[in-house]
């Protein structure tokens, strides 16, 4: 390699709530020379980054740009609501969006769900960001709907969260630039679909040698057996046994010895 080449790399960029570190694992266990580097990025802003080429491929929220982007979907989330813990929703073990009616709900710039507006009384203004309203939600001045990986990844002690079974749902897919995509692009899908190293469809699968398939095929399929092998163990089973007669009739009786006189 001469000097003005660049080594490979691969830059994975992720959104908030994203947990990449399985996929990541995988890759330097199967590309230990390839370094993977993360780019954390806000949902909001992942497109672009994508689109600037600042990073390979990204774990994203759904949807994207199909006239520009790939993707792949990985998972669906469960949405929930955030809640001060001694709120009168913490009885339920789950909430519908009509449970929620009474309640002032935030909409942050930053929400990941594809609605105008959430259900409930509309706050005063909306938050900047989903953890500036988290803050407001431990102010008790008002609830918040997320992905349920978004209110793990904002936890605090004095909040706590339940299921909204009717709310909308965030899914999470793996997207890249369709005009993008490269070796190391094909082998980052392989992983997150789950492909083994070996597979037919990975780019990284070994292929046997010319001389390999040789031996295989000595190895494999029937094995025939020489012709005079197969004629010298035939006439031995249609031989006859030791001590048997071979002809048709009975053996002769043989009479007792004379006694000599």
């Amino acid at each position: 390699m001469t000097g003005s080449e660049e080594s490979p790399s691969f830059r994975l960029a992720y959104v908030p709530g994203v947990t990449p570190a399985k996929w990541v694992k995988i890759w330097n266990e199967r590309l230990p020379d390839v370094p993977l580097t993360l780019v954390q990025v806000p949902a909001t802003e992942a497109p672009e980054v994508l689109r600037a080429g600042e990073a390979d491929a990204g774990i994203v929220r759904l949807p994207v740009d199909r006239t520009f982007f790939s993707a792949i979907p990985l998972y669906t989330e469960t949405s929930v609501v955030v809640v001060p813990k001694d709120h009168l929703i913490t009885a339920a073990d789950e909430v519908t969006l009509a449970d929620l009616a009474d309640e002032v709900l935030f909409h942050p710039l930053d929400d990941v769900f594809d609605w105008d507006a959430p259900p409930g009384e509309a706050a005063f203004e909306r938050p900047v960001t989903t953890p500036d309203a988290i803050e407001l939600v431990a102010a008790n001045v008002g609830l918040l709907v997320v992905p349920q990986s978004l209110a793990r990844l904002y936890h605090r002690r004095d909040l706590t969260y339940r299921p909204v079974v009717d709310a909308p749902q965030s899914s999470v897919a793996l997207s890249w630039p369709e005009e993008a995509t490269t070796d190391l692009v094909e082998d980052f899908i392989g992983i997150v679909r789950g492909r083994t190293v070996n597979s037919t469809r990975g780019r990284t699968a070994a292929k046997p040698a010319a001389d390999d398939k040789g031996r295989r095929s000595d190895r494999g399929g029937t094995r025939q057996t020489p012709a005079g092998k197969s004629q010298g163990r035939s006439s031995t089973r249609s031989s006859a046994k030791p001590g048997s007669r071979t002809g048709g009739g009975k053996p002769a009786k043989r009479g007792k010895p004379r006694r000599r006189s």
